[in-house]
């Protein structure tokens, strides 16, 4: 037997004991901290030494990985973990990763993964059309929102400026963008001065009349405007872009437009997303991240276009050693839509677990997160003397604030992590340090948002919280 295998009782007794280690921690998640961190002294040297010439028994090891690893990890989809976008997985997901994994699926070629790019395929088709999206359209799954961005900027790169000199080449996008955006226009070869930032207006939104007047005065400057990037949904509160408006205008200008919809696209899938996403159906490419707002565990983000054609042009290369797996012209070949040749199988979990609840029970939840953040600017609102709400709820996001200083937010902040039983974090709205919580998952009750309020109440009515 090879030293790196195990005997088949021993595969067993591992896998059952870890499936029953991530079944106990579903079933008690609620009861659990929603995270604590890990002094960076203790945990390093304590890990590193960990590591030996010799074996250690699996059932040790997995002990070590719940008490000393794990157990440091936030808990980000705890039903009262409200920070930054949670990451709500769902069961039959993680068993689909192990799954995807102990086959050892390779999804780059059609040679030696049709089975599983033709699910990827599906998904897409599923997704584009679900955005209102041409037949034209295709894309690929990656690991999250952010290289989803740079995929379709690089595309939208070499379509609009060409494979030569990009350096007069301008981005646009608001003052609301996730940085990922201004991390990926650097990645792909803009340098700051090509990457402008419009402001935001008082709701959030890109001001098409502002964006209007840059345009012409960077071409005026004799630059070479390409890209215009909106938002369909922001993670600092849920705002969403005059998609209809801008990509109107900006066909007319010759301009690509992107939409980073790694936050809110997914909220397409039911009647209210559909109506605030109105104009998705028009854009030239759009990031969309199934790992927050479809409930999946990471990493398991898409990127589609509406000609899938550009990503091919971008992207694939005819290397000889891969000469046999382009044979076949019917065949689609993943490697040759975006950055990675050997891909993991990162659709199926999103697969089973449609197969198996069904998409109305995705469209329901997803409504859900609308409705758990309009009940949590209630809950606040009862408390007018306290709390002032910022931003309303908008895509499952409220944003709100303590009426006393900024430092008071952060000690709220702060204070809460340390209690353990609710988390939410701040952000910065029109200058001042606010309070943001983003109710997305389907865990989520209306009793842990009252619960969630009450310790913030109880926070803030002490002087050492507030």
């Amino acid at each position: 037997m090879s030293p790196l295998s195990l005997s088949v009782e021993e595969m067993r007794d591992l896998g059952y004991r870890a499936i029953d280690s991530i079944v106990d921690r579903l079933a008690t998640l609620s009861t659990r901290s929603t995270g604590r961190k890990a002094d960076a002294a203790v945990i390093r040297p304590l890990l590193a030494g960990r590591l030996s010439e010799l074996p250690t028994p699996p059932a040790d090891v997995l002990a070590e990985l719940e008490r000393d690893i794990l157990s440091y990890c936030g808990a980000v989809d705890h039903p009262r973990f409200f920070a930054f976008v949670p990451g709500p997985n769902n069961y039959v997901s993680t068993i689909a990763d192990a799954l995807a994994s102990g086959y050892n699926v390779f999804a780059g070629t059609w040679l030696e993964g049709s089975g599983a790019i033709a699910t990827e395929l599906a998904l897409i088709d599923f997704l584009r059309r679900e955005c209102g999206l041409p037949s034209t359209a295709g894309g690929l799954f990656v690991s999250g929102g952010s290289m989803a961005n740079i995929t379709a900027l690089v595309a939208a790169r070499e379509f609009k400026l060409g494979n030569g000199d990009i350096s007069k080449g301008i981005a646009y996008c608001s003052s609301e963008t996730h940085s990922s955006v201004e991390r990926g226009l650097r990645f792909i070869g803009l340098a700051p001065r090509q990457i402008v930032k419009i402001k935001a207006d008082a709701h959030g939104r890109l001001p098409l009349a502002e964006l209007t007047a840059r345009v012409a005065a960077d071409r005026k400057a004799g630059f070479q405007p390409f890209c215009v990037i909106v938002n369909a949904g922001t993670t600092n509160s849920g705002a969403i872009d005059p998609l209809a408006a801008v990509a109107d205008w900006a066909h007319t200008e010759n301009l690509w437009v992107h939409a980073d919809g790694a936050y809110g696209a997914a909220a397409i899938l039911c009647e209210r997303g559909k109506q605030l996403l109105a104009g998705l159906e028009q854009v030239d490419s759009l990031s969309f991240d199934p790992h927050k707002w479809l409930f999946q565990p990471f990493e398991c983000g898409c990127v589609i276009l509406r000609d899938a054609a550009h990503l091919k042009s971008a992207f694939q290369i005819f290397p000889d050693y891969l000469a046999d797996v382009h044979r076949d012209l019917a065949e689609v070949n993943l490697c040759d839509y975006g950055v990675q040749l050997t891909r993991g199988f990162r659709a199926l979990k999103l697969w089973m677990s449609l197969r198996v609840f069904g998409i109305a029970a995705f469209r329901e939840s997803i409504e859900q997160g609308f409705a758990l953040s309009e009940y949590a600017q209630q809950c606040l609102e009862e408390n007018p003397a306290k709390w002032e709400i910022v931003s309303p709820a908008q895509m499952a996001i409220v944003v709100f604030r303590f009426k006393g200083s900024d430092a008071d937010q952060v000690r709220i902040v702060n204070t809460l992590f340390k209690d353990g039983r609710a988390f939410l974090t701040s952000t910065t709205q029109t200058g001042r340090t606010v309070l943001r919580m983003c109710t997305i998952n389907p865990r989520t009750t209306r009793d842990d948002i009252r619960e969630t309020v009450a310790i913030l109440n109880a926070i803030t009515d002490s002087p050492a919280g507030a």
